[in-house]
């Protein structure tokens, strides 16, 4: 097995993920500032990265044996192979397949923000939903989810999981501009420039009194978000920081 290293912030390797997988990437481990992708062998990509020299061992099974549950509010994290004894509800994933496996801190703070605010019944968005995670979370807690992603190549797989863990959020290529609204909450692990950009798309899709739960924001680029939040009108009610991410809960 064969590691492909890139390196770069969230949302540029995020935007490399799908592509990494066309080329033939067996599997993707998330690490600070890059990402490894696991090849059976070696090609010429057009990518920014660089081949790792590592000693002859099998690392993908390496990296299947030392990825650990994750633990996030009521919810635990979990590959098919891991087995877990504790009272948490299981959210079982493939990791590598999409961004959004829990082992990040933005996944993680959405996973606890949505616990904390979500209600059974309520209208769940999950903008840019990935792998599914949010969406299938919200879906858990008795919401009437549903996810968007502009990569079409995501939405097989979010599905996938969807299944694995027995629920069915609606999940399907497209884009904030062409959902059904009202939402009683909105969830996007996006950028923050991102963030500003759809501010004005974030006040259509959501009811009054409606909320949003925004993360994949740097600490540094946090005042972007703020001022178009606040231009369109929005209320702050939650911020939390983990190491240089943020996430933000605003109501409309």
């Amino acid at each position: 097995m064969h590691v492909f290293r890139l390196k770069g912030d969230f949302d540029t390797l995020d935007a490399y993920t799908p592509l990494l997988f066309d080329l033939g990437a067996r599997g993707l481990e998330e690490k600070p500032g890059e990402v490894w992708a696991y090849f059976p062998e070696r090609l010429e990509l057009p990518l920014p990265g660089e081949w790792l020299e590592l000693p002859d061992t099998d690392w993908l099974e390496a990296w299947r044996r030392d990825l650990k549950p994750v633990k996030a509010g009521p919810f635990v994290v979990l590959a098919p192979w891991h087995e877990w004894t504790g009272d948490e509800q299981r959210i079982v994933l493939e990791p590598g397949m999409a961004f959004g496996t829990g082992h990040h801190e933005t996944t993680r703070m959405a996973l606890e923000a949505l616990a904390q605010h979500v209600q059974p019944g309520m209208r769940v968005l999950d903008l840019g939903t990935g792998s599914g995670i949010l969406a299938i979370a919200a879906a858990k807690l008795g919401a009437e989810a549903e996810g968007v992603d502009i990569d079409a190549a995501v939405i097989p797989h979010a599905l996938e999981n969807a299944r694995i863990n027995g629920v069915s959020p609606r999940l399907a290529e497209g884009t904030l501009e062409g959902v059904s609204g009202p939402y009683a909450i909105l969830v996007a692990n996006l950028y923050a420039e991102l963030h500003g950009w759809l501010a004005p798309g974030y006040a259509r899709a959501l009811e009054p009194g409606g909320k949003l739960i925004l993360t994949g924001i740097l600490a540094e680029r946090e005042p972007i978000v703020r001022e178009a939040l606040e231009a369109e009108g929005f209320t702050p009610q939650q911020r939390r920081q983990e190491g240089e991410w943020v996430l933000l809960v605003y109501q409309r």
